[in-house]
């Protein structure tokens, strides 16, 4: 059923192999090309889910696309930004060091919980998403937007540091929601 809510969700992932070949070359315009389309597809992340709900639109195929969208953005501007830099030639790429400590968290909490979601799938256990996780996620759009930015002004260095400071914030309220989420499905494992 292609409603306009689906259609927003679809929109985000046929957005994500335009974001990656952005990302892959390392100039200020690549960036800000980037920036204002990642941008783009996260309003519509917002968008969809309250066009749904406001216009009584709420699909199975919306439920079962909108955290697959969310989930491949994030996993490819994380892989992306790991394995690029902000300028050509920067030595580090733009999450290095430490601060690949929570893009690791972010990245194995989401295959965690997507194979959690698909184990308690046949048992008819929904794992509702709370609203700690909404912000969440909120808070790694912000911190991915910060840091791709960040590539685009290269100057205002303090832009990639919100970026960072952001990814960490994003990676400890990952734990906590994944923690609450796996409590959730132990209950139900023999």
């Amino acid at each position: 059923m292609l409603t306009l809510p689906n259609i927003l969700t679809l929109s985000r992932i046929l957005a994500v192999p335009i974001l990656v070949w952005l990302l892959w070359k390392p100039s200020p315009i690549d960036y800000a090309i980037t920036f204002i389309l990642y941008s783009i597809v996260g309003f519509t992340d917002y968008f969809d889910g309250y066009l749904a709900r406001a216009h009584g639109q709420i699909s199975r195929l919306g439920q079962f696309l909108d955290p697959i969208a969310d989930k491949i953005m994030v996993v490819a501007v994380i892989i992306m930004l790991v394995a690029t830099r902000r300028v050509a030639d920067e030595p580090e790429p733009v999450i290095a060091g430490l601060s690949i400590i929570p893009a690791l968290v972010i990245l194995l909490r989401e295959i965690i919980v997507s194979g959690l979601r698909e184990f308690l799938g046949p048992l008819n256990v929904s794992v509702p998403v709370s609203r700690l996780a909404k912000w969440k996620t909120t808070l790694q759009l912000v911190a991915l937007g910060a840091l791709i930015l960040g590539g685009a002004i290269p100057a205002h260095y303090w832009i990639h540091q919100v970026g960072i400071a952001s990814l960490w914030g994003a990676a400890i309220l990952t734990l906590i929601t994944g923690y609450d989420y796996l409590r959730v499905g132990l209950k139900h494992m023999d």
